[in-house]
């Protein structure tokens, strides 16, 4: 196993980014720029020994600040935060004081806001171990950036080790209460985009989900039993597209709100043989299927579109803070934020 760092790139300001490659014995490949905590890249074997990109991303920074790529912006492999997903009206209340944060989202805040985390310089510190190698990226976030309460300190550690497993770990630690709520937003293409995710198949161990109007939960868990959204047995992602218009992206109740590592699902596609499994201490996990990810050129070619990736987004609830019977997203001074997400790679 080996991790190296080199120039990624060049900001149009002159700041250099950094790429990260941890490599495994098992010629598993994972690339991440220091630039939002991206995952640009996860190469991996198929049942015949090929290798390929499984993961929607880049090769160049300029893509990732391309207006093309900004304009319709689907959030390629970075890490979200302050708060990812929706908050209600981009409002809420905390110890008795309102706060308003951007509304970037139709009516709604998402992914942190105008400039999140995805889109800040993290700085990056290898890591060379016996077990396994891996980054560690520090984030400071000042007291009312993108309108939250706070300085905080985060970490978005990245390992991968020999038995293929990309361990994603968060840490955060606040002066002031505030609200916390970080993933990743790594889609996956089993065919290395050959084809599109429709036949790909999923399985998730929720039995419940949270409704939503116009992606804002209403506060109510539903049982999947009898709708779109029942994965229990694996099937086709395209097997119910029809009920669902804009395809699935909503998030599935895990009841796991002890805060244990547990198993959420499988990804995996038949033609390449490739299968990711999901484990997570997180209480939720976010679908969805890519139907606005924009159709791209990239040196020429078109690239991506509608369906072109799936995210596994483990989180905590969307529009939490203003729902009191969620799991909290809350983090005072003195306590400690801690979640961790394993992605593991394999054939069937």
């Amino acid at each position: 196993m080996k991790v190296t760092k080199s120039l990624f790139g060049k900001t149009n300001e002159g700041v250099e980014v950094d790429l990260f490659t941890l490599s495994n014995d098992n010629q598993v490949t994972v690339k991440i720029t220091n630039y939002g905590a991206i995952v640009t890249s996860i190469v991996t074997p198929d049942k015949n020994g090929e290798l390929t990109n499984i993961a929607c991303g880049f090769e160049k920074l300029e893509d990732y600040l391309s207006p093309q790529y900004l304009g319709s912006y689907p959030y390629f492999g970075c890490v979200c935060g302050r708060c990812c997903n929706r908050i209600d009206k981009g409002q809420f209340t905390l110890e008795g004081k309102k706060y308003a944060l951007a509304v970037n989202n139709g009516p709604n805040h998402l992914h942190g806001g105008l400039i999140g985390y995805d889109r800040r310089f993290w700085s990056g510190e290898m890591i060379k171990e016996t077990a396994k190698v891996g980054v560690k990226l520090t984030l400071l976030s000042p007291d009312m950036e993108e309108g939250y309460p706070g300085n905080m300190k985060i970490t978005c550690t990245y390992t991968l080790n020999n038995l293929n497993e990309l361990g994603i770990e968060y840490t955060a630690e606040t002066h002031q209460t505030t609200i916390v709520n970080l993933t990743n937003h790594t889609y996956f293409n089993l065919t290395g985009g050959r084809e599109n995710i429709k036949n790909h198949e999923l399985e998730l161990t929720a039995e419940k989900f949270n409704d939503t109007v116009d992606a804002i939960p209403t506060g109510k868990i539903l049982s999947v039993e009898g709708t779109p959204f029942n994965f229990l047995v694996k099937k086709k992602l395209g097997q119910d597209l029809d009920q669902l218009p804009e395809g699935y992206d909503l998030n599935f109740v895990l009841d796991n709100e002890e805060g244990e590592m547990v198993y959420a699902g499988s990804l995996s596609e038949e033609t390449s043989g490739r299968i990711v499994e999901v484990y997570t201490t997180q209480p939720g996990i976010q679908l969805y299927t890519g139907y606005w990810i924009p159709e791209l050129t990239i040196d020429g070619n078109k690239k991506f579109g509608s369906y072109s990736g799936v995210a596994l987004e483990t989180q905590h609830y969307p529009d939490s803070i203003n729902k009191p019977h969620f799991p909290p997203v809350t983090l005072a001074p003195g306590q400690a934020f801690n979640e961790k997400t394993v992605y593991t790679f394999g054939v069937k």
